[in-house]
């Protein structure tokens, strides 16, 4: 499994608007909504079940929300890059500005888990952040995913 595949332009927003956690979170469920037609209240529930558990604030600058919810037939990936950074409660306490948000169906959690992990071993690479952070639309920013998984 790519995320570049899991990971088109059209499931990406660049920037995002939103300027707090609840609202970044709305942002991408709405996202992950128009890209698979999921229900955005029974996603958005999932997301948010796990995010109350502990904060998905990753590290360095970037969360990865995710959640399991039967609404979706199959993985599915959005990510965005906020215009400012966010306070998400990261476990570095730094703010955020890289958004991944994963979910899928309990039948496709070891690829949840897959994907949490390629995309935690990604964003560790000082020089993708940056070129995440200063990726112009959502087409640049695919690309430059597509690029790291081939390097």
């Amino acid at each position: 499994m790519l995320l570049g595949q899991l990971l088109p332009a059209d499931h990406i927003k660049v920037p995002l608007e939103s300027r707090d956690k609840p609202s970044v979170l709305h942002e991408l469920v709405d996202l992950l909504v128009r890209a698979t037609g999921a229900e955005e209240a029974d996603v958005l529930r999932a997301v948010n079940e796990r995010e109350d558990c502990l904060s998905t604030g990753f590290g360095y600058g970037v969360a990865i929300p995710h959640g399991r919810t039967p609404t979706l037939s199959g993985l599915s990936l959005v990510a965005g890059r906020s215009g400012a950074p966010i306070d998400f409660g990261a476990v570095d306490g730094q703010p955020v500005r890289l958004f991944f948000l994963v979910a899928g169906p309990e039948s496709a959690a070891a690829d949840q888990v897959r994907a949490l992990a390629r995309i935690a071993r990604l964003v560790r690479r000082d020089y993708l952040r940056e070129r995440l952070l200063k990726a112009g639309s959502a087409e640049d920013f695919a690309q430059v995913v597509r690029e790291a998984e081939t390097t």
